[in-house]
């Protein structure tokens, strides 16, 4: 019996771990997203290191040390996709055999005379986009018309976008929950439905933090549902809530920054709450993954370090903590805008965790049949748990 009460998955959202074996089918054979935060000259990652992060296959260019503190793992995901939401799904114990659709020539007609007639207005862009580009050339047209800018990227996304002063926020969630229902099945249903809201500052479009993730409902029950079925307290940091469609977690805390997240952390390890607290950090992917800033990565990396070392002093006996990412977004990488195809690294740090380097795993879903180990849960799943006999 485990005597582990409360565990902390972390996901720094988009941190490969370089490219995976089957890069060259995603067309990302040479990405590698810590290399490129490595490449700044910056990165200063000490608590990282002293858990063993350098230590990890194909990672020891950040510089291994002796004696690492925790147990630790390169992941190689198996499902048919580099997105948050497969990535996700694998981490709670799901692999997808197929890929959830994408749309890079822009969304079909008959799904967008379907939106135009359920939203009462016309639709602007239909194509895959950069978010902030998008933004630029079609958020005049916006203002004046008031038609909703529509577009996708190589993600499983259909994302909308709304200036505040022309859509108010609850109605672009309205439409936004509309949108949900119709991009649904095998054919058109979405992993995500994003509502994109922005405003004027300074004469330029800028998004705000109300972004909000519309998620395809997960095909079986998850990590969270079968911890909550067993009497286990889940909580949801981030988006975390938004992509598990809402589903197995007894509580939700919404943040709006990486900065956010790490401090509804540091309440959360305070305070008396058990069970598991899932985390996503999002900035490492929104603001400099897809915006193809290194150096703002690198820096994101080292914030989060230093953070992390006031964390594990206050970690408790009976705490575990697991970092862990979702896939990768390369910012030194090619021309590309997207996801990249890569491992993830995986720590597993606590007082009753024994250090150990475990190579490489494949599936992501190791992490969710290690959870249930740790909170003594009897999780049948694709995964196999870390944490040795």
């Amino acid at each position: 019996m485990s005597n582990i009460k409360r565990v902390f998955l972390i996901v720094l959202d988009s941190v490969g771990a370089g490219e995976a074996p089957d890069a060259e089918i995603f067309g990302d054979v040479g990405a590698h997203t810590l290399k490129s935060a490595y490449n700044t000259e910056i990165l200063n990652i000490p608590n990282l290191r002293a858990l063993g992060i350098a230590n990890i296959d194909g990672l020891h260019f950040l510089g291994a040390v002796d004696s690492p503190q925790a147990r630790i793992a390169r992941m190689m995901e198996l499902s048919a996709g580099k997105d948050t939401t497969v990535g996700h799904w694998e981490i709670a114990g799901h692999i997808s055999d197929t890929p959830l659709p994408t749309f890079p020539d822009g969304f079909p007609k008959e799904i967008i005379d379907k939106l135009e007639y359920a939203f009462g207005r016309g639709i602007l862009c239909n194509k895959a986009y950069s978010g902030t580009a998008v933004l630029e050339d079609f958020g005049r047209e916006h203002m004046e018309s008031g038609r909703l800018i529509v577009y996708t990227s190589a993600d499983s996304v259909l994302q909308i976008a709304a200036h505040t002063d022309v859509v108010p926020l609850e109605e672009l969630y309205g439409y936004c929950r509309i949108a949900r229902e119709i991009m649904s099945g095998e054919k058109y249903g979405v992993g995500r439905v994003i509502a994109r809201p922005f405003e004027s500052v300074d004469g330029k479009f800028k998004r705000t933090a109300d972004r909000k993730d519309f998620s395809l409902m997960p095909p079986k029950d998850l990590l969270a549902d079968i911890l909550t079925a067993n009497g286990v307290t889940t909580v949801a940091v981030g988006k975390i809530f938004d992509i598990f469609a809402g589903r197995g977690f007894d509580r939700a805390i919404k943040t709006h920054s990486n900065a956010e997240g790490m401090s509804v952390c540091s309440a959360l390890v305070k305070s008396n709450t058990e069970g598991l607290c899932f985390v996503n950090l999002v900035d490492f992917d929104m603001l400099w993954g897809h915006r193809r800033d290194p150096i703002a990565y690198a820096e994101g990396l080292n914030a989060f370090d230093s953070w992390l070392g006031g964390f594990l002093k206050e970690m408790r006996a009976t705490d575990a903590l697991i970092i862990t990412a979702d896939h990768g977004c390369d910012p030194s990488f090619g021309k590309t805008t997207d996801h990249t195809r890569e491992y993830t690294p995986c720590i597993i740090y606590g007082a009753s965790v024994t250090p150990e380097n475990l190579g490489t795993r494949e599936g992501f879903c190791d992490i969710a049949a290690t959870v249930a180990e740790m909170l003594d849960v009897k999780y049948i799943s694709c995964g196999k748990s870390m944490l040795g006999d």
